[in-house]
């Protein structure tokens, strides 16, 4: 905790940039950053310890309601339906019960603009304005509020884009669309600032994520994959630069006499090592049984013919792997006793946790169970929650492969994996000089509170005093 200048701060200015790894961000681009680099000057900053599970959705709301996964309900993008076997649900903001810190800023009579915090579609009705994030579907939708501020953003920019597809083989249109879709980005920021009464604004690029994982290969020597030379090389250095130039013509709109600025990320990114085909792994270990006899490589497990009589458990793909048991009484078809459930999970997280990598090196892998990791936790959670090789490797949830051990990821070209620690930085008027600190993300809300002289008791704690 350190003594502030906050008595001066009438404003809060949020920059979130998805996946931002202090690694890059606080050092190695950081000279060819002037923008940024004149805030940390200025700043308290450091690594930021993420949520588990250390991916978007849910960290972004972890962040602005101080609570847990667990709490919200949240354990990722997609979300099993109770008694299915391969029924989804995709998270959403109505799914988010918990009050954020712009609902407390609300409640003290000041505004907020929120562009792109995820997941903010589809938009809530705030005390300011709100503008969806990448989860949104299409410009058909309905992605603001209040709703006449969708017509503003289509005079201002045209189409606008919450996302871009970014695992596909057609790089240069994957950089074009990234590029594009963060200058409209900023260039609505921009316009919001000018024309909006606000007291707090928070916006998250998702356009840093997305170039992690499309060209990391290029940028980083050490990925298995890598292309020396390729065109390529410098797109995540360049796109550095790019996010640099608009938020310095950004900040020049801002009051820096009376706003605080924070720079925070949700988590951060690394080079991926590989994928691991965990349901392949699960049927070897005579887990989940299937009675197809022969399996085309990157069959997803839904379009198998599963013995579920005989299946002790399934699993599914992502940065994180979620694993389910087949509990008699919870799944249509289950075998697990609720007697024998701890047990046998106990059993298959040992299993998990014993996986070495393919030249047979252990493997640092992480094994948690919701109910132990969080205070409470709601709706449809996993049974098991699994970093392989502690996020190293992303987890395939296809079949149909000489080994479990896969080079590339089996939904598209995808080169990084995420990281624990993200960024946060925090510059307050009348600063003068830099602080480092380790942060973690639970700190972000009672921070943002206590800039607003705002208290309330959350899990983590303000890094300054009022």
């Amino acid at each position: 905790m350190i003594d502030g200048h906050n008595e001066d701060v009438k404003k809060v200015f949020v920059i979130g940039l998805d996946s931002a790894p202090p690694e890059l961000l606080f050092n190695r681009f950081i000279e060819d950053l002037p923008n940024i680099r004149k805030l940390l000057e200025k700043s308290i900053y450091g690594p930021m310890k993420s949520c588990i599970p250390a991916i978007t959705i849910p960290a972004w709301m972890v962040m602005a309601t101080g609570k847990t996964p667990g709490e919200l309900g949240l354990y990722g993008f997609r979300h099993r339906k109770k008694g299915t076997y391969n029924d989804i649900w995709i998270a959403h903001s109505l799914m988010v019960k918990e009050r954020a810190v712009w609902d407390y800023i609300g409640e003290e009579g000041k505004n907020s603009i929120l562009v792109g915090v995820p997941p903010s579609y589809p938009p809530k009705k705030i005390r300011g304005c709100m503008v969806g994030c990448f989860i949104t579907p299409d410009t058909e939708s309905d992605y603001t509020f209040p709703g006449e501020l969708k017509g503003e953003i289509e005079r201002l920019v045209g189409e606008y884009i919450f996302d871009v597809v970014f695992r596909k083989d057609e790089r240069d249109e994957v950089k074009e669309k990234i590029w594009e879709m963060t200058e409209k980005r900023f260039e609505v920021i921009r316009y919001l600032i000018e024309n909006r009464e606000w007291d707090f604004f928070e916006f998250v690029e998702i356009g840093l994520d997305r170039v992690h994982h499309a060209f990391w290969k290029y940028f980083d020597e050490s990925h298995h994959l890598h292309e020396p030379n390729s065109e390529y090389k410098n797109i995540i250095e360049d796109y550095y630069r790019l996010l640099d130039g608009e938020i310095g013509r950004t900040l020049k709109l801002i009051d820096l006499d009376e706003t605080a600025v924070i720079i925070v990320s949700d988590h951060g990114v690394r080079a991926m090592r590989g994928a691991f085909a965990i349901n392949q792994w699960l049927a070897e270990q005579n887990l989940l049984k299937i009675k197809d006899r022969e399996i085309k490589e990157g069959t997803k497990l839904e379009r198998l013919d599963v013995d579920w009589k005989n299946s002790t458990a399934w699993a599914w793909g992502g940065y994180y792997s979620r694993i389910f048991i087949n509990v008699e009484g919870r799944e249509p078809e289950g075998v697990v006793s609720p007697e024998s459930f701890h047990e046998i999970r106990d059993e298959i997280a040992e299993l998990v946790k014993s996986i070495r990598g393919p030249d047979g090196e252990k493997w640092d892998t992480k094994v948690f169970y919701p109910e132990n990791i969080y205070p409470t936790a709601k709706g449809d959670r996993p049974d098991v929650m699994v970093y392989l090789d502690n996020l190293s490797w992303r987890a395939a949830g296809t079949l149909g492969y000489e080994s479990p051990y896969l080079e590339e990821n089996d939904t598209g070209p995808d080169d990084a994996v995420h990281s624990e620690y993200g960024v946060f930085s925090l510059h307050m008027p009348g600063m003068e000089e830099s602080k480092h600190a380790v942060t973690e993300i639970y700190d972000f809300a009672p921070t943002v509170l206590g800039l607003f002289g705002i208290e309330h008791t959350l899990r983590g704690r303000s890094i300054i005093q009022r």
